[in-house]
């Protein structure tokens, strides 16, 4: 049994996976960046609703960054503090992968994207190559100016689209860039795929999933200590 856990921005999310079928998800969106006082009575309710206690897990996920830095520390705390406790198995993956993880095949590449302040985003672009999209880069701290001026062929977007991000967009679109803004359904940051991934990692057994060599992915910029 494995719990997923994602505090990395505005949007959180949680999963609760078999192996073989996904048996819960909860996924919001907050004003303000309530992570502290809302992530340990809903990882309560959700294993509560399927009837798990922590001592049924077997291995955690977590989202690893990039976003914000208080809401990363906090999930990436969480989760290693159940996994050292119970000396099980922490697989950290990026905020990024996640939205991608999560979109289905588009026609060119697939741009996706976190919000990082002060009009900012983090972005990382992907090909689809074998059945899913493959990153092309590392993440990038970008205006939403600077990433549409790095398009360079058709894309599809996903991810978080604040009200300038829209603006901008669809300005480039009339403009003739060939870009597209993907559903808001296909665009939200869902720990259901980040529990599918963790698992097809778990399986193949390459990696090393010590929860206290689980490092978080931070975009560094002035603003961060």
């Amino acid at each position: 049994m494995l719990l997923a856990i994602d505090t990395a921005t505005h949007y959180s999310s949680l999963a609760l996976h078999n192996g073989k079928t996904l048996l819960a998800e909860s996924t919001w969106s907050s004003a303000s960046p309530n992570h502290t006082v809302e992530l340990a009575p809903t990882v309560q309710t959700l294993l509560a609703r399927c009837d798990v206690t922590l001592h049924d897990l077997t291995a955690l996920a977590v989202c690893k960054g990039p976003g914000s830095y208080t809401g990363l520390r906090i999930g990436i705390a969480f989760a290693k503090g159940i996994a050292s406790a119970r000396k099980l198995p922490l697989v950290g993956i990026s905020s990024l992968d996640i939205l991608a993880l999560g979109h289905p095949q588009a026609s060119g590449g697939l741009i996706a994207v976190v919000q990082a302040g002060r009009g900012r985003v983090i972005a990382a672009s992907y090909q689809w190559r074998k059945g899913r999209w493959k990153n092309r880069n590392a993440p990038l701290l970008m205006t939403w100016e600077t990433l549409i001026a790095s398009v360079d062929g058709p894309a599809t977007l996903t991810g978080e689209v604040n009200d300038a991000g829209y603006a901008a967009l669809e300005d480039a679109q009339a403009r003739g860039l060939p870009i597209t803004i993907s559903a808001p359904n296909l665009r939200v940051r869902r720990a259901g795929a980040l529990a599918e991934e963790a698992w097809a990692l778990l399986r193949a057994g390459t990696g090393d999933y010590d929860a206290a060599k689980l490092v978080p992915i931070y975009v560094k910029t002035k603003d961060l200590p």
